[in-house]
């Protein structure tokens, strides 16, 4: 099967996801169908941006490859979305974004200016460069805490701290689980971006060590703009079904924000990707993957000379 990949929709085009569990997932055409015993609910591969599988759901092949096909990124999750167990792939046939991402992320002096740009980008203002990483860090940790307070005698929700246990999730106060389930969402928008801009979520700046350290990074930016408030509002008015209601007020929230537009446009902005650069990088972007790709050829001075001999 031939794919124009000119013709692909666009991440900025999709809806931001979709959660379910406990159903059977086939293809149908141009659509996934979600069926169960009550009924079945077709959905266009073109309009989705990240399926999130919960438990109880199975998947075809020829869904899997649909999806592929249309660039939608796949997690693999636990209930409501919380944990992130695997992964598929997303859109990009394109090296550029991830050769970008790894020399930046290895050469300390361009890590500090990316990771000094992300906190300025938090923060909505210019950080001064006296300042030490460590005073950096404690400014961030004020503004955070600054931003649970607000949202608690905004909304009126009792606030202790962050405090909970990924393994003892039901101990948890309710506020902490609507929190967590926000962050679980924002997180997986942000992983789709990522995958979808050619990126790895593993390589992060500010965070290390995880394969989820770049998506840490990016949906940083955005928790005391989004899920903190989001949180808040839900379980201020009902602490009945949190989960599922908090699900639903992020994807109203992501949608209102244009999150999925933004995503992309801060992280290339972060790494100093110029849109002159994007455009070079996406001309070929239709060529057959199966090809061979150019060889690299930088140790070469001179035939039969290798630089390090």
């Amino acid at each position: 099967m031939h794919i124009d990949y000119h013709e692909l929709p666009k991440l900025r085009d999709s809806l931001s996801y979709l959660f379910v569990e406990h159903v059977v997932v086939e293809r149908a055409q141009h659509a996934i169908e979600l069926i169960r015993k009550e009924g079945r609910v077709l959905v266009p591969a073109a309009a989705l941006s990240l399926l999130m599988l919960g438990p109880g759901t199975s998947i075809t092949h020829a869904a899997m490859k649909l999806l592929a096909e249309y660039g939608c990124s796949v997690l693999w999750t636990g209930e409501d979305g919380i944990r992130l167990y695997a992964q598929g792939t997303g859109e990009t046939h394109r090296a550029y974004h991830l050769l970008r991402q790894a020399e930046l992320v290895c050469d300390p002096q361009e890590r500090a200016r990316v990771v000094v740009r992300m906190y300025e980008k938090r923060f909505g203002m210019a950080i001064d460069p006296e300042l030490s990483l460590q005073q950096i860090r404690g400014m961030e940790g004020s503004r955070v805490r600054s931003a649970y307070a607000q949202a608690s005698q905004e909304y009126g929700v009792p606030w202790q701290g962050r405090i909970y246990d990924r393994k003892e999730w039901g101990n948890a106060d309710t506020i902490n689980r609507a929190l967590s389930a926000a962050n679980a969402l924002l997180n997986g928008i942000c992983h789709a971006a990522i995958v979808a801009g050619g990126y790895s979520p593993a390589l992060g700046f500010i965070h290390q060590g995880r394969q989820l350290s770049f998506v840490y990074d990016i949906a940083d930016l955005y928790k005391t703009e989004i899920t903190i408030p989001v949180a808040f509002q839900v379980v201020s008015e009902t602490e009945d079904a949190v989960e599922r209601r908090v699900r639903e007020a992020c994807r109203a929230k992501f949608y209102q924000v244009k999150l999925l537009e933004r995503i992309l446009k801060d992280i290339d902005e972060l790494l100093g990707v110029t849109p002159e650069e994007m455009a070079e990088a996406a001309l070929d972007n239709g060529e057959d993957d199966t090809q061979p790709a150019p060889l690299w050829e930088a140790l070469l001075d001179e035939p039969g000379q290798m630089a390090w001999s």
